[in-house]
């Protein structure tokens, strides 16, 4: 009967539902448990996990019988990619099962940062009224631009085009003749605006991140590239730490230039003290833990997907 081991957390009906029959150990604690983790895949066949098990090294090693890992998610810089291949191991990312969240995560951000009203409650409560000092920005009307043009960044464009944005973005790897850029929202929406990265980083009220970790895009977004936004712009980070210099957003949101960001991933994951220092009394800033492709709806979905993809695999080789 094949083994399955699942290290981070994942909806537990997609479990019994797709892997009916199977060996499943399911331990979403084995992440922090590094011995126990490889102890566990010493015999695994299938692999389940999301963002934080890193699958290379001393886990491939130990993991000898191994035939498919399930990522419970699209990222794959986790994944030791080209040894997997070179041991015929088969990678199933959950692709397009989260988009959807990830783009209101998105979107939500910033609306809130725009906006900038919602964290008076405790003021109000006291009597305080502080009206003129709570006059936000409207979303209608701003730029978003969108570095990244892949199925989650679409969907965030399409929701922006919603509420009466004007969308820009910048992906050399989507052709210039791809239908992407032509699509219309809404029937007051344009299309999208194929842009060069430095215009796109200078023109967008508010700028998000749609690319994966490479050399390439590693701090992609540094003091200089800061500097270039426009005064009073919004930055979203919802794809991978280490695209964006940390420190370089909590300077600038300090200096009053950046007005306001939003960081869902990290460079260290997760933040410890002294990483996470760096943010202490930084205004008009959001930080979340890695949580903008996770909801109820999108966990039962990317479960699901990755359950069945590695049942597939096992049952019918």
């Amino acid at each position: 009967m094949p083994k399955v081991v699942i290290s981070e957390f994942m909806d537990e009906a997609a479990i019994a539902a797709e892997l009916a029959g199977l060996d499943v150990v399911y331990d979403p604690g084995l992440v922090d448990r590094p011995e126990d983790l490889a102890a566990a895949a010493a015999r695994a066949d299938a692999l389940i996990v999301r963002n934080r098990t890193q699958v290379r090294g001393a886990l491939l090693d130990a993991a000898r019988d191994l035939t498919v890992v399930g990522r419970l998610g699209v990222g794959l810089d986790n994944i030791d990619l080209p040894a997997c291949r070179a041991r015929g191991i088969a990678v199933y990312p959950a692709t397009g099962a989260n988009d959807g969240a990830v783009a209101e995560y998105v979107i939500a951000s910033a609306l809130l940062l725009l906006r900038g009203a919602y964290g008076a409650s405790a003021a109000v409560a006291a009597g305080a009224w502080p009206r003129n000092a709570l006059m936000g920005r409207e979303i209608a009307g701003k730029r978003l631009g969108l570095v990244g043009f892949g199925a989650i960044a679409r969907e965030t464009a399409r929701r922006a085009a919603a509420l009466g944005m004007a969308v820009a973005a910048h992906d050399p790897f989507v052709a210039a003749d791809d239908p992407a850029w032509t699509q219309t929202w809404t029937p007051a929406s344009g299309p999208v605006e194929r842009t060069a990265l430095d215009a796109l980083i200078a023109g967008s009220d508010v700028l998000s991140l749609h690319v994966p970790l490479t050399d390439a895009t590693r701090g992609l977004i540094d003091a200089a590239a800061l500097a270039r936004m426009p005064t009073g712009a919004i930055l979203i980070n919802a794809a991978r730490g280490g695209i964006v210099d940390e420190a370089a957003v909590a300077a600038a949101l300090r200096s009053g230039h950046l007005g306001g960001a939003a960081l869902d991933v990290f460079e260290r994951e997760p933040l410890d003290p002294a990483a996470g220092a760096v943010f202490a009394g930084v205004p008009n800033l959001i930080l979340t833990p890695h949580i903008a492709g996770v909801t109820r709806e999108s966990n039962v979905r990317v479960s699901a997907v990755t359950a069945a993809a590695v049942r597939r695999h096992l049952t019918e080789r």
